[in-house]
């Protein structure tokens, strides 16, 4: 009898420790499923926001935009007004657009994103090129004159380190930037502060131009190289040619921008002529007479054309790379086509700030 309760109660105990290897499984098998639906979730998230982050700003009415500022803050409006206040919504742009500013970030969906940190890449390239124009010619009556403090003090801030996320941050440096861009402005405005200039001068423009052909024709090249070029290596020594009284033998190079970074260079591309359409408007308004004066404001409205056709929608899904007459559309060729009409225009522009 005694045996046989005990042979019942063993059996009792296994079906109970049955039950709970069930249960335990059963709950596992929840478990990981909720934990799976939370990355599903998570995942789509990430995408969402991420096509949310990626959208890029629209274009914004330059001189609009400088009237407004200074009657909030109550200036009035001076020669150079429009053009270092649109600086600032340019670099303010980069901060304060859907996402704020990308590069640095270190989580998703930030982190996967690859076409807006090269977006904000080219904007950064226009704003650091005007700000260094801002505080070496248009400040400064002469090479000898002393440059602007708040200039000198913006100028290297932009040009830090633009994937820095801590120690300081890329964005707490751009925004000391555009403190020491609204503190030059402040005295620019203000009738008893004399030491705060801005020359409106042929020669002051062309320098900056000389530095925007520059960029235009770099990215012209890039743009180019998507589907492979062969180039003449051009690369001589003037003293090596000299030296031997002949024709140097030239070598051919192929030139292919890798395949990965395609999109990158469309993207930075497209940075680039949105900063500098914006700021081409400015110019435009500050520097009226000068170029009236030299015949040249068809070249800048002509030059802000081309830079403002680069920025119409991207209706695929992804930068195309077809060969040049090939069935698929190279979206590379087609922005190193707006581009190297806009570095035509400024070429152009240039011998007309010279010799009009």
């Amino acid at each position: 009898m005694l045996d046989w309760k005990k042979r019942m109660g063993d059996a009792r105990d296994r079906v109970d420790d049955s039950v709970d290897d069930v249960r335990s499984y059963l709950g596992g098998i929840w478990l990981s499923r909720a934990l799976a639906s939370l990355l599903v979730i998570y995942l789509l998230a990430c995408v969402v926001v991420g096509w949310y982050w990626s959208r890029e700003p629209d274009l914004f009415p330059v001189q609009q935009n400088a009237q407004a500022a200074a009657e909030r803050a109550g200036r009035q409006m001076v020669s150079g007004y429009t053009t270092v206040e649109t600086l600032k919504t340019v670099a303010q742009t980069l901060l304060d657009k859907s996402g704020g500013y990308v590069t640095n970030d270190l989580a998703p969906p930030g982190l996967w994103l690859d076409n807006m940190p090269s977006w904000e890449y080219g904007v950064l390239v226009q704003v650091r090129d005007l700000s260094r124009a801002l505080r070496k010619d248009f400040a400064r009556s002469q090479s000898q004159s002393t440059e602007d403090p708040d200039l000198a003090k913006a100028e290297p801030r932009f040009n830090f380190d633009n994937k820095s996320w801590a120690l300081p941050a890329s964005e707490s440096e751009y925004q000391e930037g555009i403190r020491s861009l609204d503190r030059y402005l402040a005295r620019l405005a203000n009738p008893n502060q004399p030491n705060a200039q801005f020359y409106t001068r042929a020669d002051n423009l062309n320098n900056w131009l000389g530095d925007v052909a520059t960029r235009l024709g770099s990215l012209s090249q890039r743009l180019s190289a998507s589907v492979g070029r062969v180039r003449l290596n051009t690369d001589i020594s003037p003293e090596a040619a000299a030296a031997t009284g002949k024709v140097p033998e030239v070598s051919e190079e192929v030139v292919e921008t890798p395949w990965l970074q395609i999109d990158n260079v469309f993207y930075e591309a497209r940075g680039q002529a949105w900063a500098l359409s914006h700021i081409l408007r400015a110019i435009e308004v500050d520097f009226a007479d000068v170029l009236a004066k030299k015949n040249a404001t068809i070249s800048v409205r002509q030059i802000i054309r081309e830079l403002e056709a680069a920025q119409e929608p991207l209706w695929s899904p992804m930068v195309l790379n077809g060969s040049g007459y090939g069935i698929l559309a190279n979206h590379s060729l087609v922005m190193a086509n707006y581009i190297s009409r806009a570095n035509a225009a400024v070429i152009d522009l240039r011998q007309l700030l010279e010799q009009g």
